[in-house]
C-alpha cells in the first residue's frame, strides 16, 4: 500500500489536501505522507526564507476582504489502519515560562468540548489567525507567539508552514484576531521552518511548524503581545486546553474558540495527544497548554491542533512535544 493515494475526509469548507504515503505509517490518508527517512535528529530544519519584498508583498496583499474570503485549511485526516507509530526521540523534560504580564480571566468550564472563549487573559493576545497562499489559493490556520530570544517566534502546525512540498507564501500572523480586528497589527514571516521529518516527508507524528516574524513599527513580536511558555518531554494525560479559530462549519473563523480536558495519548496511529474537541478546518496550528490559568490566561504550550480521524470527528489529536519539537523551537528562537 506504500505511495497508494487516498481521498480524505474534508473537515467542512476547508481546502482539501492529497498525498502519497509513505514508510512507517503506510496507509494513512493521502494527507499524510510519512516514514520516508529523515534528516538526522541533530540536523536543524530547512527554513523557507522570505525576503523583505516579499514580507512587504505579503502585509500589503492581505486585505480585509482577502482575510475574510480566506478558505480554512482542512484539518488533517487519517483513515482506519493496522499501522503503528515510529517511536518517538524524547529527552529531559524542559520547561520555558511565559513572558507575558498577568492579566485578569474568568473561570471557565472544564471540560469544554468546544465553544467561545470568553474568559480573556494572555491567551486572547498571543493566539492569532495565520493567513498564507496555498496552491494559488488564499487560506488560513492558527499560531500562538511564545517565549523567544528573538521575541519573534510563532509556533503553529508543520502543515500550516508547508503541504506537498512547498513552503507556503504572503505568510502573515495576526495575533489576537476577533471579528475582522486586528489589534496587534499584521506580522509578516522572515522565515517559516518545520520539524525534519515534516519537512523531509510530511510525518503526522511531527506536525509542528514555527515562523520567525519581521519587526513592525520598530518592535519585536513578543514586546507587543507577550509570549506563552513551552513545555518538552513532560509525558501525557494531562489537564490541557486547545485554542483556536476554526472557520469551517459550523465556525466562521472571526471568534476565538477553545477546547479542555484531561488528555489521552493515541493508541492507533500515532503519538499525539488526544482531546475532546469539535473545533474545525482553520483551527490547525492553534495552541495546546498544559499547566494553563483560566486565571490569567497563560499556560506552557505543549501542542498544536493538527488532525482528526474520519471515525472520531469530535476527537482533536496533537503531536507530542519531543526533542524534535525542541530542536525546532531552539532553530526558530536562535534565527
Amino acid at each position: 500500500m506504500i505511495g497508494r493515494p487516498r481521498s480524505p475526509r474534508p473537515s467542512g469548507g476547508g481546502i482539501p489536501v492529497r498525498r502519497s504515503v509513505l514508510g512507517a505509517l503506510a496507509g494513512i490518508a493521502a494527507l499524510l505522507a510519512t516514514g520516508v527517512t529523515a534528516a538526522p535528529a541533530s540536523a536543524a530544519p530547512d527554513p523557507g526564507a522570505t525576503t523583505l519584498s516579499a514580507q512587504e508583498r505579503a502585509l500589503a496583499f492581505w486585505t480585509p476582504q482577502r482575510m475574510r474570503e480566506a478558505t480554512p485549511l482542512d484539518l488533517l485526516t487519517v483513515d482506519r489502519s493496522d499501522v503503528r507509530a515510529p517511536a518517538l526521540r524524547t529527552g529531559k523534560a524542559t520547561v520555558v515560562a511565559p513572558s507575558v504580564p498577568a492579566s485578569a480571566a474568568g473561570p471557565l468550564a472544564f471540560p469544554h468540548g468546544g465553544g467561545p472563549w470568553s474568559g480573556g487573559g494572555a491567551v486572547t493576545k498571543t493566539a492569532g489567525r495565520v493567513f498564507f497562499s496555498y496552491q494559488g489559493r488564499t487560506a488560513s490556520c492558527s499560531g500562538n507567539a511564545v517565549t523567544s530570544a528573538n521575541k519573534s517566534t510563532v509556533i503553529t502546525a508543520g502543515h500550516c508552514v508547508k503541504m506537498e512540498g512547498a513552503w507556503h507564501t504572503n505568510w502573515v500572523f495576526v495575533p489576537g484576531y476577533h471579528d475582522g480586528q486586528r489589534p496587534y497589527g499584521t506580522w509578516a514571516a522572515s522565515k517559516t521552518l518545520s520539524t525534519p521529518q515534516w519537512t523531509a516527508s510530511e510525518d503526522i507524528n511531527y506536525d509542528i511548524g514555527a515562523a520567525v516574524v519581521a519587526p513592525l513599527d520598530g518592535k519585536k513580536l513578543t514586546d507587543v503581545v507577550g509570549g506563552q511558555g513551552l513545555a518538552f518531554n513532560t509525558g501525557y494525560n494531562k489537564a490541557m486546553y486547545s485554542f483556536g479559530f476554526p472557520a469551517a462549519a459550523p465556525y466562521d473563523g472571526e471568534k476565538f474558540i477553545y477546547c479542555s480536558g484531561t488528555t489521552t495519548r493515541d493508541f492507533l496511529l500515532s503519538n499525539d495527544h488526544g482531546l475532546t474537541c469539535n473545533m474545525t478546518g482553520g483551527s490547525s496550528g492553534g495552541p495546546w497548554f498544559t499547566q494553563f490559568s483560566e486565571a490569567t490566561g497563560t499556560g506552557l504550550q505543549s501542542s498544536v491542533n493538527s488532525f482528526k480521524y474520519n471515525f472520531f470527528p469530535n476527537s482533536m489529536y496533537g503531536p507530542y512535544f519531543g526533542a524534535d519539537a525542541q530542536n525546532l523551537y531552539q532553530s526558530a528562537q536562535s534565527s
